[in-house]
């Protein structure tokens, strides 16, 4: 991907509001922003099977949820090898974690206030890389 494009992924997430039935959008945003929250993105499945926006946001959520789980993993292997580095491997170490967590709660939040405000956004860059639920 082209930085440029990510850029404007992140500055300007893509917006599929427009898609959806406004009724199922103010009936189903609980539903929907519980599903924001990692390893709950199967709630709207069980709670609003119905609702395209829930999906939505079911979809969102497990992408999130498997980019936080390869984020994690991949925070703590690349600590575990700047641990090996003398002196500056702690502090780089650190750094890299709390960015790793500032990229997840930053993406988190995103994610639960478009649920929360009845706007569809997808996630930048990662957003549309599955849609096992619609």
């Amino acid at each position: 991907m082209d930085p440029n494009e990510i850029k404007n992924s992140v500055m300007n997430p893509e917006d599929v509001t427009d898609q959806l039935d406004p009724g199922d959008i103010a009936s189903n945003k609980v539903i929907a922003a519980l599903s924001c929250i990692p390893f709950l993105f199967w709630l709207p499945l069980i709670a609003a099977p119905n609702s395209a926006y829930a999906k939505h946001y079911a979809n969102q959520g497990l992408v999130f949820t498997v980019f936080l789980v390869v984020v994690l993993v991949a925070v703590r292997i690349l600590s575990i090898l700047f641990h090996i580095i003398p002196v500056v491997g702690y502090p780089l170490a650190a750094i890299l974690g709390i960015l790793g967590n500032l990229l997840l709660f930053l993406a988190f939040l995103m994610l639960f206030v478009s649920a929360v405000s009845g706007k569809a956004k997808v996630l930048p860059v990662i957003g549309n890389m599955m849609h096992p639920f619609n």
